[in-house]
């Protein structure tokens, strides 16, 4: 199925009720989830301030037209009068990086549709956060930094339009094996950074040049309804692509979304490094529920890294999954002391890859002398009530000295396992409860 007839099949997938859902009541660690989790109410603009719609402001409807200034020249009016929302109508508008401002939102309405353009050129060089560090980069196509409450919403479309962006980075790839995605130069789709209350619902984004949604050092997030697209048969896929992208995040709820992209689909960052826990501008993730997703061919549902090095609570309740790689990974790095701990996947169905796989993580290796070095490993890990199709294995680990794997527990599990080999040996404590592999 290509992504244009996988969007056509998943416009009502986004419009579904998100309110007949389980109430999430303690994290594993055993704390009280606050009850924000358990509203998952889509904002209304009507309560968000005046409209703009962008073409009674000086934008055409002109899909030719690469439309920055007019566009940001929207928000801006919209901020300095006190807020707002920016309404993309329908049709489609062509822009590099837009810079949202406190007390503005995006709205696309149906039919209407923001396109990134396909131009590096277009995309401005700020100070920003990618791969575990701070550095000077581009800017993302849709950017709100400091922006308490901000909101992305409707019917309509994010396209990054990043194929030419794939090409790029391909043919780097056969020039140079070791090219990194920094320098393949393309821009994420939507950054979000140092910013509070934010809800994305119901868009569809679809072919990011990079990373589809990062967001940095924000609280209390929500992904509402959505659906995230990139290209992962044929050619070219869309490399890197992950769907949500939570560096230094606390207290996120996915829920009811669709994700399927040519990488990760929920991935918990927060630094990397011998002394990550030591360089400021890095930190924990935590307090993560992931809620009636289904997954399509992404690498897994959740992962715990490689960018990550201390992430804890989180939950994926009621997902499905549709040739997915995997349910739950971790990425283990021997270069980074990393804890990853309290974690729950309860009710995963459908076809996978691997179900739970455990990674000794060496991509950019680069460790320095630490002595002591803090202690690594996975501990506190339950999977429940699962019915699944592996077409490799249940579980999977690869245990090295540098980490520990502890107290994991599968229960009420029933799974096709071809490779035969339930091995949890490496595991020190580990509970099997009405486990059924065939």
């Amino acid at each position: 199925m290509n992504l244009k007839t996988k969007a056509i099949a998943l416009t009502l997938f986004s419009l579904f009720a998100v309110n007949s859902r389980a109430e999430f009541k303690t994290f594993p660690d055993g704390s009280a989830v606050p009850a924000w989790f358990n509203n998952a109410e889509i904002p209304q603009i009507d309560k968000l301030g005046k409209k703009y719609v962008v073409t009674d402001h000086g934008v055409i409807n002109d899909s030719t037209v690469i439309q920055t200034p007019a566009l940001q020249a929207v928000i801006d009016k919209a901020a300095g009068e006190g807020g707002g929302v920016i309404v993309i109508p329908e049709g489609t508008f062509l822009s590099g990086s837009l810079f949202f401002k406190p007390g503005t939102h995006l709205h696309i309405q149906k039919g209407g549709k923001l396109k990134g353009s396909d131009a590096i050129t277009n995309y401005e060089i700020v100070k920003t956060r990618l791969e575990g560090q701070t550095i000077d980069y581009f800017a993302a196509l849709v950017n709100a930094d400091r922006c308490d409450g901000f909101t992305i919403s409707g019917e309509g479309t994010i396209d990054g339009n990043g194929h030419r962006f794939y090409d790029e980075f391909w043919l780097r790839r056969k020039v140079n094996r070791k090219c990194t995605n920094l320098e393949a130069l393309r821009p994420r789709m939507a950054y979000i950074s140092n910013s509070k209350d934010v809800t994305v619902s119901g868009i569809h984004m679809v072919n990011s040049g990079f990373w589809t949604n990062h967001l940095y050092n924000c609280e209390r997030i929500k992904y509402l309804g959505v659906t995230i697209l990139a290209p992962t048969d044929g050619y070219p896929k869309g490399p890197s692509t992950d769907a949500i992208d939570l560096d230094v995040c606390n207290d996120v709820l996915v829920s009811n979304c669709y994700m399927n992209v040519n990488d990760d689909g929920v991935c918990l960052k927060g630094g990397k490094g011998t002394y990550v826990d030591t360089i400021a501008g890095n930190g924990p993730v935590g307090r993560v529920i992931i809620d009636r997703c289904t997954f399509g061919k992404t690498n897994a549902g959740v992962t715990f890294g490689s960018e990550a090095w201390d992430c804890s609570n989180v939950i994926m309740k009621d997902c499905k999954f549709e040739d997915t790689y995997h349910v739950l990974l971790f990425k283990m790095r021997p270069d980074t002391p990393q804890q990853y701990r309290n974690v729950l996947i309860d009710g995963a169905t459908g076809r996978v890859r691997n179900a739970v796989e455990v990674q000794t993580w060496k991509q950019f290796f680069n460790k320095v002398d630490r002595d002591p070095m803090p202690a690594s490993g996975v501990d506190n890990v339950t999977f429940r009530n699962g019915k699944l199709e592996c077409t490799r294995d249940f579980y999977k680990d690869k245990k090295i000295d540098e980490y520990t794997l502890t107290n994991f527990t599968f229960k009420d599990i029933w799974a096709i396992d071809p490779s035969k080999s339930f091995d949890t040996k490496n595991i020190e404590n580990c509970v099997i409860e009405n486990v059924v592999l065939k």
